[in-house]
């Protein structure tokens, strides 16, 4: 017969499914439930090298991630991959950024010279942002630290602009300094015993090499849930192509990249794995690397043999996709991660490694989440959700009365993200897989996160259950009718405004 294989199984979507409550205990409540969640791969037994502190991540999109997106969502436990449809060097800077933006031990970005003048420490803030100046023999963040120069030092207006830095910096002479080998704890306490603003940190020979601030302390102790290394760095990714990976991957491990992920509407091709065995021959475990996007057992199986530390799932699920209208292909989120949950299960039976899967498309409303995750999914990946919020790189625009943010897809016409949906042939852009739209603006990303997340660990109370582990592994499901959606929101009555 020739003919293709029908999967008789319907193809269905989060909305097509509600969860059953269980017996919640006088422990379950919201601040004992723990969202703690693995980011990639691990033996059984052991940790993974990367958790999220909640399992949330932005989606790899010009329109969503860039550098101060990853500062606040890692700030507020979550991760985003930076996005790749840009020049490597551009991505780089962005990683860049994030690395150095705090916590801890920051390399400073603003430095001097002594022989510099006030109009140079003016244009140096104007750029960098930063008040606080490190003034160095050599005007480097490693030369040999002489003084510093913040807000303090100076008045604009009063002072001249040709003014000698060395006439108003604060000298080395006058400074308190710590020496290379302080712990962090350490360090606060002397900026709390001395009422510093910062802290500067020189090896034996006084040359320059850490600021410690006060306002890491503080913003530290108001994002309690901060995903940051070992050296109090925030954790940041980045979306790779299988196009330009062995240029762009070196130079963004060399920025300080935590973990990188191969951006795709399809990721069952040998284009992904030849990129994830690329990866691991040059850096082996110490590069971590997801791959995707996948719908069933076999994309999953593959993507994993060829080393993949997590696998994203989802094919036109996302609201600005439209793979499925264009090409015809895909599947209903929530039937293509059941499946592969169930792979992955399987597979953890099998060698003992636990492959981490992020539910990539097909969220609608706040409780979808809890659904992906009840489902089987370790992490989810989002855009439209952040797009809304002041972090995202978009503009905010006012639209029919209303404010909007601007949204698009990497398959529009506007992102022109051809190395997306490569399949080797030449380069551009053949048709769209995606539009150019607007979502309603709201407000800061904390204040939201911490509804939805709220939300979340509300739905896992009701359920019984404190922690992701077991949510997963014990929910329980129900299949819901059309009508019974209906019954689920307000009906029959005239709902006032």
């Amino acid at each position: 017969m020739q003919m293709a294989k029908y999967l008789k199984e319907t193809s269905r979507t989060f909305s097509e499914f509600l969860l059953i409550p269980g017996l919640t205990s006088f422990d379950c409540v919201p601040d004992n439930v723990s969202l703690k969640t693995s980011l990639v791969k691990y033996r059984k037994g052991e940790k993974s090298t990367i958790e999220l502190n909640i399992p949330f991540v932005s989606a790899i999109m010009q329109s969503v991630s860039d550098d101060q997106m990853a500062i606040a969502l890692a700030k507020n436990g979550g991760l985003s991959f930076v996005f790749g449809s840009q020049t490597i060097q551009k991505q780089v800077e962005m990683i860049e950024k994030v690395k150095q933006h705090k916590s801890g031990f920051v390399i400073s970005t603003a430095n001097l010279i002594a022989e510099n003048t006030l109009k140079d420490v003016i244009a140096l803030k104007a750029k960098t942002g930063h008040s606080t100046i490190a003034i160095t023999d050599n005007g480097t963040a490693n030369g040999k630290l002489v003084g510093i120069v913040t807000g303090r030092d100076y008045r604009i207006g009063t002072d001249l602009m040709d003014k000698k830095v060395k006439e108003f910096m604060t000298p080395f002479s006058k400074l308190i300094t710590a020496k290379v080998g302080i712990t962090l704890s350490e360090a606060n306490s002397i900026i709390w015993e001395h009422k510093l603003n910062s802290l500067p940190v020189v090896d034996e020979d006084n040359n320059f090499k850490f600021f410690v601030f006060r306002k890491d302390y503080d913003n530290h102790k108001d994002n309690p849930l901060e995903l940051s290394d070992e050296t109090k760095k925030l954790i940041v990714g980045a979306g790779i192509n299988t196009r330009d990976y062995k240029d762009r991957v070196p130079a963004l491990v060399n920025a300080g990249v935590d973990v990188l992920c191969i951006d795709s509407s399809d990721g069952y091709s040998e284009w992904q794995k030849a990129t994830l065995e690329y990866i691991k021959a040059e850096y082996g475990d110490s590069v971590k690397v997801g791959a995707g996007n996948v719908v069933d057992k076999e994309g999953f199986l593959y993507l994993v043999e060829a080393g993949a530390d997590f696998v994203k799932v989802g094919v036109g699920g996302g609201s600005i996709c439209i793979t499925r209208e264009t090409k015809g292909i895909g599947r209903g989120q929530a039937t293509a991660l059941i499946e592969i949950a169930e792979a992955r299960d399987q597979y953890l039976k099998e060698t003992g490694i636990y492959i981490p899967i992020c539910s990539d498309g097909g969220i609608a409303q706040d409780y979808h989440m809890a659904i992906a995750l009840a489902m089987g999914a370790d992490f989810i990946m989002m855009g439209r959700y952040f797009a809304r919020f002041d972090e995202s790189p978009t503009h905010k625009v006012l639209v029919n009365g209303n404010y909007m943010k601007e949204y698009w897809g990497e398959g529009s016409n506007r992102a022109r993200n051809w190395e997306r949906y490569d399949m080797g042939g030449s380069t551009g852009l053949k048709f769209e897989e995606g539009v150019d739209s607007y979502v309603p603006y709201a407000g800061s990303l904390k204040d939201n996160l911490e509804v939805t997340v709220g939300k979340i660990k509300s739905t896992m109370c009701s359920c019984g259950f404190t922690s992701i582990a077991k949510f997963k592994e014990d929910a329980k499901l129900t299949l819901v009718s059309s009508v019974s959606i209906v019954e689920g929101g307000a009906h029959d009555v005239l709902v006032r405004e």
